[in-house]
C-alpha cells in the first residue's frame, strides 16, 4: 500500500525543477501556437462555408478555451513552480498531464462540434461525452493542482 507520504516524496534529480519550467515553457509555446492557429481556423473555415459573420459557435470558442485554459493557466503554473518548486511532488507529474490531455480532448471536440455546426450537420451525443470526459480531466488536473501547491506553499514555509 502507498502512503500519502510516498505520493508527495521529493524529486530525486536536482534538476528537476529546471525540467518541469522547460516542460511547461514548451506546453504554453505549444497551447498559444494552437489557441492561434484555432482563430485562424475559424476564420478561414467560416468565411469558406459562407458562414454568418458575427455568428457565433462552437468553434469560435476553441480559440479563447485553448488560450486561457492551455496558455494563461501553464504560464501561471510555471510561474508557481518558480516559487514552489512544485516539481518536488511526485503529483506534479499526474497533473501536467492530466490536466493537458484534458484540455486536448475538450478543444478536439469543441473543434469537431464547430466544424459539424457550420456545415449545418447532426452532431452526435458521443462528442458531448467525450469533452464530458476532458473537461473531467481539466478538474482532475485542477485538483491535483491545488494540492501540489498546498504541499508546495507548506513546505517552503
Amino acid at each position: 500500500m502507498t502512503s500519502s507520504s510516498d505520493l508527495t516524496a521529493p524529486a530525486t534529480a536536482p534538476g528537476a525543477s529546471r525540467r518541469a519550467l522547460a516542460q511547461l515553457f514548451v506546453a504554453t509555446v505549444t497551447w498559444i501556437a494552437l489557441g492561434l492557429a484555432a482563430g485562424l481556423f475559424y476564420r478561414e473555415f467560416t468565411k469558406a462555408q459562407g458562414f454568418p459573420n458575427g455568428v457565433s459557435g462552437q468553434l469560435a470558442l476553441v480559440h479563447t478555451h485553448l488560450l486561457a485554459l492551455g496558455a494563461l493557466v501553464t504560464l501561471i503554473v510555471l510561474a508557481l513552480e518558480k516559487l514552489f518548486m512544485l516539481s518536488a511532488s511526485r503529483l506534479f507529474r499526474w497533473f501536467f498531464w492530466i490536466y493537458n490531455a484534458g484540455v486536448l480532448l475538450t478543444g478536439a471536440m469543441m473543434t469537431w462540434h464547430g466544424i459539424l455546426d457550420v456545415q449545418k450537420a447532426e452532431a452526435s451525443k458521443a462528442i458531448s461525452g467525450i469533452a464530458g470526459a476532458g473537461h473531467i480531466l481539466i478538474g482532475a488536473g485542477f485538483v491535483l493542482l491545488l494540492i501540489t501547491l498546498w504541499k508546495g506553499i507548506r513546505r517552503s514555509s
